[in-house]
């Protein structure tokens, strides 16, 4: 995960603005049982795959205006992405 933020200030006004942009490589998302992984590549896949999982519930559970719980927590991904969520 890759976080920028940017802060404008108007000399004008005094007024700044700020901005995040987070840019997220969710490549390696792929079936195990096809990619013949074995070892640490292996348990990077699985790792991926329950990441992308949580990040699917995460968004499911902000979409429902009934959601309890929202699963920030539930993996580093949307740990680290949960401000970009809003």
């Amino acid at each position: 995960v890759f976080a920028l933020a940017l802060a404008q200030r108007d000399p004008a006004t005094d007024a700044v603005l700020t901005s995040k942009l987070y840019l997220c490589d969710l490549g390696g998302s792929e079936q195990v049982k096809k990619s013949k992984a074995v070892g640490q590549r292996f348990r990077e896949a699985v790792e991926i795959n329950r990441s992308l999982t949580v990040l699917g519930r995460v968004v499911d559970a902000l979409v429902s205006r009934n959601a309890y719980h929202v699963p920030y927590y539930e993996s580093r991904l949307t740990t680290l992405l949960q401000p970009a969520f809003g």
